[in-house]
């Protein structure tokens, strides 16, 4: 993330402004103030947004919000794990995930390429979709089929 800065025209060689921030896991506040320009203040609120990106038809999220993970009811769904292998799998229904550790590359059938996720990650995989699991680092993981 950049580091937001401000520019002051003709401010005396003394002049410090005041920073502070104040963060969520949603979004951060930042609040500037000075005695330059009658001790004016101001807030600006950066909202971070999630984007979910999707290939070969498994749809991820990076670093979901934990509102989002609590609207879904992530944490009351079943736990599944696995050490480092390598397995063929067939989704006969959808299936959402998110892992908790671990690190992965999915080889959808029919595709030379691969799709990569990690800890921390929010994944759904479609009904019907054939692929190979390569997991590089140990699985543990909350899932839900519908």
């Amino acid at each position: 993330m950049a580091t937001p800065s401000i520019i002051y025209h003709q401010a005396p060689t003394s002049y410090k402004p005041k920073f502070s921030a104040f963060s969520s896991s949603s979004s951060t506040t930042l609040h500037f103030s000075s005695k330059y320009q009658r001790n004016r203040s101001f807030s600006v609120k950066i909202r971070a947004e999630t984007m979910a990106t999707e290939k070969m038809g498994i749809k991820i999220e990076k670093n979901p919000p934990e509102s989002k993970l609590s609207e879904l009811g992530i944490r009351k769904w079943p736990k599944w794990g696995c050490p480092p292998s390598k397995f063929p799998w067939t989704y006969t229904a959808k299936e959402t995930c998110y892992l908790l550790e671990g690190k992965v590359k999915v080889y959808p059938d029919g595709h030379n390429d691969c799709v990569e996720f990690g800890a921390g990650d929010l994944v759904e995989f479609p009904k019907g979709m054939k692929c190979t699991w390569d997991v590089s680092e140990a699985v543990d993981k909350h899932y839900n089929f519908e």
